[in-house]
């Protein structure tokens, strides 16, 4: 029986044999913009459901935002900390992040106090 050979092979030639590529039977479909979705809210027509729904996912965005202040607290209280030969003075840090100086004092207390009661991390 006769071994099929390879393009390569059958001109005598000893190089990887370099293939054309496919031709498309087909057009690919144009990127098409979709408009935005939220979460697929906007495809809920029942009312109860979408009440329920959209109330469930505020719910999690606000306990998010709750654990991420903490999170901001926590970083601002380390940042500050006068034992940290790099500590930064609470003006930088407000600058920062975008908060008043007022502010940045309570969260370095804030970040203080949740790193003393150890609820800093879980």
């Amino acid at each position: 029986m006769c071994e099929p050979q390879s393009a390569a092979d059958a001109r005598g030639g000893s190089g990887p044999r370099r293939l054309k590529p496919a031709q498309l039977l087909f057009e690919p479909p144009e990127a098409v913009a979709e408009a935005e979705h939220f979460f697929d809210l906007e495809s809920i027509e029942d009312p109860r459901e979408l009440l329920a729904r959209s109330t469930e996912l505020a719910l999690a965005f606000r306990a998010a935002a709750d654990r991420a202040m903490e999170y901001q607290a926590v970083a601002a209280a380390q940042l500050a900390d006068p034992r940290r030969f790099d500590r930064l003075p609470t003006a930088v840090i407000a600058a920062r992040a975008e908060w008043s100086e007022d502010y940045t004092k309570k969260m370095v207390e804030f970040g203080r106090d949740l790193l003393r009661s150890g609820r800093a991390v879980d």
